[in-house]
């Protein structure tokens, strides 16, 4: 149990409360602790959400697959990171995407009825987990807007940036290969292949291999527009 504690003190639901505050809350509900190994499926698309997951050990991501074979992926989560916590209360109460292991991962699972007494014997975790819902709806929304209103090398523009501003320099390595950096644009490894060289020939950036350096921003920021 304190281990499981030690962890979700990092975890945005639990935010603000000690090790100790957490284990006596969790000794007052039931909850199931689950293993899986790479590439195992934790729960699929449209598949009933009964309960709250979070990870407590390795990776997973959310992913989505069009009618043609095409993998889109919407998100990575580590350690600490709760899965789709906006549709388990709602009225069509399913997974919007599947959920993958990347590594071996342990998943910690929490019936609704065992969540909502949570709320009840802790305000904090309540407020906690509406900000978390307010928040995700936003970030899906960016999302949304990402896969929908940009076109390869606006995609590619936006994330180079936003990579540079985490490393707060305009040379960087890329923490994702192409192959899945195109389940994260959504668009074939080929196409995103081609999309690099050109804003590599035309100026914009220097690519090599997983090395970045950003050379013209503004011109960056122009294809996103």
């Amino acid at each position: 149990m304190t281990d499981i504690a030690g962890i979700l003190v990092k975890c945005p639901i639990f935010f603000g409360l000690s090790e100790e505050v957490i284990n006596n809350e969790l000794e007052k509900i039931s909850f199931k602790l689950k293993t899986y190994n790479p590439r195992d499926t934790i729960a699929y698309s449209d598949e009933e959400c009964r309960f709250l997951y979070i990870v407590i050990k390795g990776k997973v991501k959310g992913e989505m697959i069009d009618f043609s074979g095409k993998v889109i992926r919407i998100e990575e989560l580590d350690q600490g990171k709760p899965l789709a916590p906006s549709f388990i209360f709602g009225k069509n109460n399913r997974f919007p995407v599947d959920v993958v292991a990347i590594q071996e991962s342990e998943i910690l699972a929490i019936p609704k009825d065992s969540l909502l007494k949570l709320f009840q014997l802790n305000q904090t975790i309540l407020n906690n987990y509406l900000g978390l819902v307010s928040n995700r709806a936003q970030f899906l929304t960016s999302r949304i807007r990402f896969l929908s209103f940009q076109t390869i090398k606006g995609k590619i523009a936006h994330y180079l940036i936003q990579q540079s501003k985490k490393s707060g320099n305009n040379t960087f390595e890329l923490t994702a290969s192409h192959n899945e950096l195109s389940e994260i644009f959504g668009v074939a490894r080929p196409s995103l292949t081609r999309a690099m060289r050109e804003m590599d020939k035309d100026g914009l950036i220097i690519a090599d291999g997983k090395k970045i350096s950003i050379l013209n921003e503004a011109g960056l920021i122009q294809l996103i527009q």
